[in-house]
């Protein structure tokens, strides 16, 4: 599955989402992972609580780049952007302190292995899916 990490510094899950100026992807499974991608954002809060002009969409970026992501691992999120990343299908998960991602991803792929939390496998179930999921049955 496609795993997002938002990041200031590349190694740690340390950065709340919309003030994220880096979201590394990873391909995690119970056997292994591999790194994707890294995506760099130029426009991001500086959370002052101030959200820019009106009309500024300062997440409509980071939102779009989760594209095909099951989990979204982040420090922080405020709701109206969760709100807009579960609407897209993503899991979010914020983590209680800074941690590495390195640790992130073997304690998902241990959870892969053995009996995943219920919210682990809503995300599974919502990857496994496909986007027929989106389908309307009439």
């Amino acid at each position: 599955m496609k795993v997002a990490f938002a990041t200031r510094d590349r190694t740690c899950v340390d950065a709340h989402f919309a003030s994220a100026p880096t979201i590394l992807f990873y391909d995690v499974g119970p056997d292994g992972h591999s790194f994707i991608e890294a995506i760099q954002f130029d426009t991001v809060t500086d959370e002052d609580g101030s959200h820019g002009e009106e009309g500024d969409d300062r997440i409509a970026a980071k939102v779009a780049s989760l594209k095909g992501s099951a989990l979204l691992f982040v420090r922080a999120i405020g709701g109206p952007a969760a709100a807009r990343v579960v609407n897209a299908k993503i899991h979010p998960v914020k983590l209680p302190q800074d941690e590495p991602i390195a640790q992130v991803i073997e304690r998902l792929r241990h959870m892969l292995k053995t009996n995943p939390p219920p919210w682990l496998r809503r995300a599974l179930r919502d990857l496994d899916a496909g986007p027929e999921r989106f389908i309307d049955e009439e």
